[in-house]
């Protein structure tokens, strides 16, 4: 057994290796949880033909299982190896991306001169040519053959997906560039095992079939989604409401013949492993057989999420929490939901989950005496615990969850986050307040509490923020005029050595900037914060 201390840890794959998270960097163990590589890179992929791609400082790199560096640059982009080859990609001093393929010893067996290039199929791979031409070339690069079409999709089963004209129909053409089937399509998958999935709808309202070599529809186009399942099986979807298909799918179990086995039953499938499937209709999540069925010596658990195995153990991985069941459904191992600061004071993880579409995480304080009750209150309004409807469609999902960000002496600073997606929007928005607690007397700290009364802390926090946009080159994307100064109830947080404070997405800045944020050293405004206030000396001696 290999103790918790991660903060993410990826199944072991057949090789005997697990990607791992320690302290926000990636490394791989062992079965023994040795370290094959340690915590060092940004990310790691899966191992995928003995190799995987991670990301430094400088780039993209490729790794073999020993945790040997491969590769002798970085690159803007690695993709994962298909065949012996990995597609890599550079941008030139022009601003152009370029496009080739490493070999499994991580040397560029094909030059980076294409404008774009899919993973290796059936030892052919399609480029885009300098002239905007498509290409079929073998493994050593070799012309194969070219297209005079606007787009060439990738292979399957011979067979390429085209576009005769920018943004036109899409159809199918075999690889000496013969139509076989004319464009008709909006949308395509690659054709596997004489199918391939296809689209005709032509506005946001999908209208997916599947269909054989020549065309013809083994499945009729009226589903709202449709997803490969593996052995030979096809999840099909309709919208819960037809007029509007962003509020949910569920999904039924056909197999590429064209036969259904099920009716709708399914919010989710994925693909099948073992001759199962992981299905939840969104209430419970099990495995079903490849007729669609619920295997019933096999557990189930309640919430919405995908179970997996695991050598002779079941991966639960439930309403955004991990945990590993045995195959007749004993609990093996689940996250810690407690976490104990100095006697009597621990924080407690509560869930609350009223709907299929809101689910919240949230802390409970206890050893507080009298203060508690109110204190767990404050933090269930804080964290959006409130009536929703259950049996009801929502608008829009919420999920929230928490973290210890900083604990020291009677100072506890949690961190809430929030995640609010109205169904059909292009992004949702999140949240994140900082509640910061006197585990003594229960107070909740604001920000003026940290000054001395009277002192012009708005002001002088401002010029510093400004100074910072002004001066810092990472804060270049800060709308021009955005920044006006900070409020008096400006969000904020502490630590050890500094004051954060920190602006909502869009505030001032782009949504992707996220929440834009400040450090100011204690140093720095040491003159205006009140060292005698209870909020000072809550963290300090």
């Amino acid at each position: 057994m290999i103790p918790p201390q991660y903060e993410t840890a990826s199944n072991f794959q057949e090789n005997g290796l697990a990607i791992v998270q320690l302290q926000g960097k990636y490394g791989v163990l062992n079965l023994y949880g040795k370290y094959v590589v340690p915590p060092k890179y940004e990310w790691i992929s899966s191992f995928i033909e003995q190799r995987a791609v991670v990301i430094d400082e400088e780039g993209f790199k490729v790794i073999d299982e020993r945790g040997n560096l491969l590769t002798s640059k970085a690159y803007d982009f690695i993709a994962t190896y298909q065949q012996g080859r990995a597609v890599a990609g550079i941008t030139d001093e022009k601003e152009n991306e370029r496009y080739g393929y490493l070999d499994l010893q991580g040397r560029e067996i094909i030059p980076l001169k294409y404008r774009s290039a899919s993973d290796f199929h059936e030892n052919k791979a399609v480029i885009q040519m300098e002239n905007k031409t498509y290409a079929l070339i073998g493994r050593r690069g070799e012309m194969l053959q070219s297209y005079p079409y606007a787009f060439v999709g990738a292979l399957g089963d011979g067979l390429l997906a085209f576009q005769k004209e920018e943004n036109g129909k899409v159809g199918f053409i075999d690889l000496q560039g013969n139509v076989i089937i004319s464009p008709r399509y909006t949308g395509v998958q690659r054709f596997e095992g004489g199918r391939a999935i296809v689209n005709i709808a032509e506005g946001y309202m999908d209208r997916y079939g599947l269909i054989d070599t020549r065309g013809g529809f083994i499945l009729q186009p009226i589903y709202d989604d449709m997803l490969r399942l593996e052995n030979q099986r096809i999840a099909i979807g309709k919208a819960t409401y037809p007029a509007k298909p962003f509020l949910g799918k569920k999904y039924a179990v056909a197999d590429t013949n064209g036969r259904i086995f099920t009716g709708f039953l399914y919010d989710w499938i994925v693909p099948y492993e073992h001759h199962v499937a992981s299905a939840t209709d969104g209430k419970y999540t099990f495995f079903i057989n490849e007729g669609g069925q619920r295997v019933q010596n096999l557990p189930w658990v309640e919430g919405s999420g995908v179970l997996s195995f695991v050598g002779r153990l079941i991966r639960v991985d439930v309403d955004y929490r991990t945990s590993y069941i045995t195959r007749n459904g004993r609990l093996v191992w689940k996250q810690n939901t407690v976490v104990f600061l100095r006697p009597p004071y621990k924080v407690v993880e509560e869930k609350y989950k009223p709907n299929k579409d809101y689910l919240v995480y949230y802390p409970q304080i206890h050893g507080m005496g009298r203060m508690q009750e109110p204190v767990n209150d404050r933090l269930k309004q804080l964290s959006q615990i409130k009536y929703i409807p259950p049996n009801v469609q929502l608008e829009e999902s919420y999920l929230g969850d928490f973290s210890i960000y900083f604990y020291k002496k009677n100072l506890l600073v949690l961190q809430l986050d929030g995640y609010r997606y109205p169904f059909g929007a292009a992004h949702g928005m999140p949240t994140k307040i900082y509640p910061h607690i006197n585990l003594v007397s229960g107070q909740f700290y604001q920000l003026e509490d940290l000054f001395k009364k009277g002192s012009s802390y708005v002001a002088v926090l401002s010029e510093i923020v400004g100074k910072q946009i002004k001066e810092d080159p990472q804060y270049s994307y800060v709308f021009p005029d955005a920044y006006q100064g900070i409020r008096k109830d400006q969000p904020f947080y502490v630590g050890e050595d500094d004051l954060y404070i920190y602006f909502e997405p869009y505030e001032i800045a782009p949504y992707a900037a996220g929440f834009v944020t400040f450090k100011i050293p204690y140093f720095q405004i040491m003159s205006i914060i009140d060292t005698q206030g209870s909020f000072w000396k809550s963290f300090h001696d």
